[in-house]
Formats: C-alpha cells, sequence, structure tokens
C-alpha cells in the first residue's frame, strides 16, 4: 500500500506540502549514494542489554509476502536492504516463520557484502516442520527443536551466528528454564550471541533472566497500542533489558494512508483486527489527526517531518533503550523511516503530546483473538 497516494484528498495545503517538502523530495532521490551514507551517520546508537545497534533498524516481514498478500520482487527486496545499511541501518530483524524461510534468506543474500559490520536477529517458536516449511499447529520450543530450528536459520541468512535469537511467543508445553537452557548451550557453542523473548508474560522474563541475561524482549507498541507501558516497559527498565517496539508504525495506520472508507483485501490480516473495523476506525482516526497535527507543526518550526516521522520519533522519545524495526517494501518509506531520527520533541513537546494522546480512546483490539491468545502466556513451572 503506498501511504502517499493514499492520503485524502482533503488534507490541509500545509499537509499537503509537508509530505512533498523539498528536503523528503531530495532524500527520496538520493538512492544509495555516498552522500546518503555519511548523511545519515546521525542515524545514531543504542543499547539492548548489552548489545550495540544502530537507533531504528528494519523489519524484514513483508519481503516474501506483504499485508496485501502481493509477492515483492527478490531483486528489489534485496537492494532496499543494502539501501537500509547505506542509511546506516545496521539492525535487522527477521523469524523463520515470515514466509516461512524465505525472508531469512532474503536477509542473508543481501547482507552478505557486509554481514559482519551488522546485527542480525531471527525468531524460533511456532511449529514449523523444518524440512518442508509446513506450519503445523501450534507451537515448539522444544530444546531439540530449537537447536535444529537454529540449525537452519544460519544456513539460510549465510552466516555462523545469529547476534540475536527470541522465542517467537511462550510456549505453554514447555519450561522456560529447558528453552533458556537449549539457548546457553547454543551460546556456549558461539551460534548465538544473545537472546530475546517476544510478547512473553512477564514472571517468564523473570524466571528467564535470572538464567541468563535477556538482552530484549519484543511486542507490538506504537501510539495505536501502548499495552507495554502497564507492566513490561518498567520491567525491562527494572531489569537492564532493551525493548524492540514491532509494528511502530501500527501496520501503516499511523501514516496516513487509511481513512474511514478503507477496507481491506483478503487475507490481510488488518481485515480481521476490530481497531480497524467499520465501526472503530473513524474514532481511532483522531489518532493519526494527532500526528498530522504535530507534523505541520514541526514544519512550521523549520524541521521536515511526516505523520509516520512524529510516530517514530515518539517512540524514540520514550526511553533511550528503545529500538523500533519499522517494516516496509517500499524504498521511499525506508527513506522516510530513517528520517525519523532527525525529528526531536523537546520535554514541553512531549508532554504537551502526551496530554493530547491520552485524550484519544483506542477502539478495538489489536489482534484477532485466535492470534492473540499466544500473547502475554507464561511458561509452565519446571517439576
Amino acid at each position: 500500500m503506498n501511504r502517499r497516494n493514499l492520503l485524502k484528498s482533503s488534507l490541509s495545503l500545509a499537509t499537503s506540502s509537508l509530505l512533498a517538502s523539498p528536503a523528503n523530495a531530495q532524500k527520496l532521490t538520493q538512492g544509495t549514494s555516498k552522500k546518503d551514507t555519511s548523511a545519515n551517520a546521525s542515524l545514531g546508537r543504542r543499547k539492548l542489554g548489552k548489545l550495540d545497534v544502530s537507533s531504528l533498524g528494519l523489519g524484514v516481514q513483508n519481503m516474501s509476502r506483504t499485508y496485501q498478500t502481493t509477492i515483492p520482487s527478490r531483486s528489489e527486496m534485496v537492494n532496499l536492504i543494502r539501501t537500509a545499511y547505506d542509511r546506516g541501518v545496521t539492525f535487522f530483524d527477521t523469524a523463520e516463520a515470515y514466509g516461512p524461510f524465505e525472508c531469512e534468506r532474503i536477509l542473508g543474500e543481501a547482507i552478505a557484502p557486509f554481514r559482519k559490520k551488522v546485527v542480525i536477529t531471527s525468531k524460533f517458536g511456532w511449529n514449523i516442520d523444518q524440512k518442508t516449511g509446513q506450519r503445523l499447529p501450534g507451537l515448539n520450543s522444544r530444546p531439540e527443536h530449537i537447536k535444529e530450528v537454529v540449525a537452519g536459520m544460519l544456513k539460510r541468512l549465510r552466516t555462523d551466528h545469529i547476534d540475536l535469537v527470541y522465542q517467537h511467543r511462550v510456549d505453554p508445553a514447555v519450561p522456560i528454564e529447558d528453552v533458556v537452557g537449549a539457548i546457553k548451550e547454543l551460546i556456549n557453542e558461539g551460534k548465538v550471541l544473545h537472546y530475546g523473548l517476544s510478547e512473553p508474560g512477564p514472571q517468564t522474563v523473570r524466571r528467564a533472566h535470572a538464567i541468563h541475561p535477556v538482552t530484549a524482549i519484543q511486542n507490538e507498541y506504537s501510539l495505536l497500542w501502548r499495552g507495554p507501558e502497564a507492566v513490561i516497559l518498567p520491567l525491562c527498565e527494572e531489569l537492564g533489558i532493551g525493548f524492540v517496539p514491532w509494528s511502530p508504525l501500527g501496520v501503516g495506520f499511523l501514516t496516513g494512508a487509511i481513512d474511514a472508507a478503507t477496507r481491506f483485501a483478503p487475507g490481510d490480516i488488518r481485515g480481521m483486527e476490530s481497531r480497524f473495523s467499520p465501526e472503530n476506525l473513524p474514532s481511532n482516526l483522531a489518532l493519526v489527526d494527532l500526528v498530522k497535527r504535530w507534523a505541520v507543526q514541526k514544519q512550521a518550526s523549520g524541521v521536515p517531518a511526516t505523520p509516520a516521522q512524529i510516530a517514530l520519533a515518539w517512540l524514540l522519545a520514550k526511553k533511550p533503550w528503545i529500538v523500533p524495526i519499522p517494516g516496509t517494501t517500499q524504498l521511499g518509506h525506508l527513506l522516510e523511516n530513517t528520517g525519523a531520527t532527525d525529528v526531536r520533541f523537546t520535554a514541553e513537546e512531549l508532554r504537551q503530546f502526551n496530554a493530547d494522546l491520552a485524550k484519544i480512546e483506542v477502539k478495538g483490539e489489536r489482534l484477532p483473538a485466535m492470534v492473540l491468545a499466544f500473547s502475554d502466556v507464561e511458561a509452565p513451572p519446571r517439576h
């Protein structure tokens, strides 16, 4: 979905000029030149636990199949990843489940020329046949399966180690002690350097961290879904764990590409999320109005900004150990997203933004119930 083409025609002239500003147009036409690379040294660095990464990562999820079920060009995806590296991104996130396997292959091919200069992550945990790629019911974090999955990851990613591997979802049938035990063996073998958890229950995080330090937790987090603020973010701060928001742009919602008339194609999971239902969508668009208004305000103060950049800048302003990983299959969106590191809030601006945000109630669930059931799960006790 090209969010620039889908912006509502009723946007004000100020917003229209903002989204097509000369500064942004120049960024979109610079490509992968040396000027791009040096100019984006300001992308900055952050720490996830002890792991040093770029302040913004790239989610490599939809590069084998988009939300709209289209199949992107593989060569274009390789070029996009390499352009991200040219722009200063050194943190790339994927998973065995994406494809399955195909996004790992795309990432492995793309980063081969500069593998030693980047941090790559992948995830295990879904019950996927390692020979056929067939998705089987439920989850599988049995230690022997984890080791088999990592062996396949290394081949697909064309590397001898994975910098950060996550358990994609907590397996309610396998004690976390067994999971971390298997990961520690992989760490001792040099095949994995760090590990994390995605969408875990808080007690499982504490149990895992007590065995071996957890480097990062990856949960959905954005202006559209702020659930982690209640328990997970304070827990990360307490334990010194980094936090990686997936879907930091609200699956495209916060870019302004979706309006009250938007309906989703068959197979697009957003069509199954009640926050995007015809009943809830008009109310939730108050969030989009908020980021559009602040983008115009930043533009007026001489800082080129788009709604997407405002949404990412807000995340970056929350904590220095938060590293968003917006995903995209479009070069223009990649360049726009990396530009978010140049957009900053003053303390007073952040106070006002959060005050405006607190007035907005998001209606509807973030995921279908059958998917949401895999989040915030606690691993069983070890007997």
